[in-house]
C-alpha cells in the first residue's frame, strides 16, 4: 500500500481541533499526533481525518 504526502503547507495551518494546539506528523503511522489532547489523528489517502471520534487514544499504545 502506498503512503500519501500530506501537502507541507496543510500541515502549517492545521491544529487539533479540540485543544487548538498543535500537531506533529507522523509519517511512517500516517497520524497526525496533538499531545496535548492525547489523540492521532489517522492521514487517509493524504487527507487528514480531524474528527475527534476518529481518533486514536494515544494512551491505546
Amino acid at each position: 500500500m502506498a503512503t500519501s504526502e500530506v501537502d507541507p503547507k496543510l500541515l502549517d495551518i492545521l491544529v487539533c481541533p479540540v485543544t487548538k494546539g498543535p500537531l506533529e506528523y507522523d509519517q511512517d503511522a500516517q497520524e497526525l499526533i496533538s499531545k496535548k489532547a492525547g489523540l492521532a489523528f489517522p492521514v487517509r489517502d493524504g487527507i487528514p481525518i480531524m474528527l475527534p471520534d476518529e481518533a486514536r487514544r494515544l494512551d491505546d499504545e
